[in-house]
């Protein structure tokens, strides 16, 4: 019995031992991350996701994630390529596609990534103008994606999108550009005006032609305008004069002004037709004593 008792509790330590020791040795590595062991400071290999073993007090295991990292990039303030003092910041969207070079390779990779991002967002706000901030962002946020993803392939990271999130620009500036914004659209919407006025008065030329070969037409247009006028129960109804009428009373009355200075000018002066009367010397009266006698004349009676 002893002996038994004995074999029994030794039995007994070994399985608790054995427990131990699997309890040591086992890990477990989640479906979004990979195991990458070290053996006396030395990589050894990947382990991928599921329950997996080790040597105990020998293997040691840093668990990497593979899922995408939001990383927000503080805002940057910075002065454009026309010298606007603005303030920036964006959001990158990355993931570890090589887990030994982001371990061995860089100290801390999100660190990295984040200083990385910060630099190349400086250095885009250098390079760019106001305007391409504010509506070319597609541009801009592939020229970073690209300056941050050339040094991070190295680390074993891959970016997988950079955008810029906001752009702050200073309150004078926003007022300028309301200002340019409104007399803007008050240009275009005067220019619509002008071209909408020119349309209509060549249109208005072309009808006004065609009524002018069809005097009919004229008249049937006003009366259609007496009929919209009059289908609005309106207890006052103006009528349209037409113009051809006070065109003809016009012509009218100029060729009777014409007709009555003519027949002024033909028609001679009241002092020519008005018979000239000269008077007559008055006849002397004879004096006797010098009248000649029959008896000087040598006639006898």
């Amino acid at each position: 019995m002893d002996i038994l008792s004995v074999i029994g509790a030794i039995f007994g330590v070994g399985a608790i031992a054995g427990g131990l020791l699997t309890a040591l040795s086992a890990r477990v590595v989640s479906q979004y991350e990979k195991g990458l062991v070290f053996r006396f400071g030395r990589v050894v290999g990947i382990r991928e996701p599921g329950l997996r073993m080790l040597i105990p007090f020998v293997d040691r295991m840093r668990k990497i994630s593979t899922q995408i990292v939001t990383m927000p990039v503080p805002a940057q303030d910075g002065i454009t390529r026309d010298n606007v003092t603005v303030r920036v910041d964006a959001v990158v969207y990355f993931r570890v596609i090589d887990p030994v070079c982001a371990v061995v390779e860089v100290q801390n990779y999100l660190f990295a990534v984040g200083q990385v991002a910060q630099t190349s967002l400086r250095s885009i706000i250098g390079k760019s103008d106001l305007d391409s901030l504010l509506s070319n962002r597609e541009e801009l946020n592939k020229g970073l994606e690209i300056m941050i993803d050339s040094p991070a392939l190295g680390w074993g990271i891959h970016i997988d999108r950079v955008e810029i999130k906001d752009v702050s620009i200073p309150d004078s500036l926003k007022r300028s550009m309301s200002r340019q914004a409104e007399a803007e659209r008050e240009r275009r919407a005067r220019v619509i005006s002008a071209e909408g006025e020119l349309q209509a008065s060549k249109m208005l030329a072309k009808a006004g032609a065609q009524m002018a070969e069809s005097p009919a037409s004229l008249q049937l247009r006003l009366l259609e305008t007496v009929v919209q006028v009059a289908a609005e129960k309106n207890s006052t109804l103006v009528l349209p004069f037409p113009v051809e009428l006070l065109r003809f009373l016009e012509s009218g009355t100029s060729s009777r002004d014409t007709a009555a200075d003519t027949a002024a000018d033909s028609t001679p002066a009241a002092a020519d037709t008005t018979p000239e009367i000269t008077p007559t010397e008055p006849t002397p009266a004879l004096d006797r004593g010098n009248t000649p006698t029959a008896e000087q004349d040598g006639i006898r009676p």
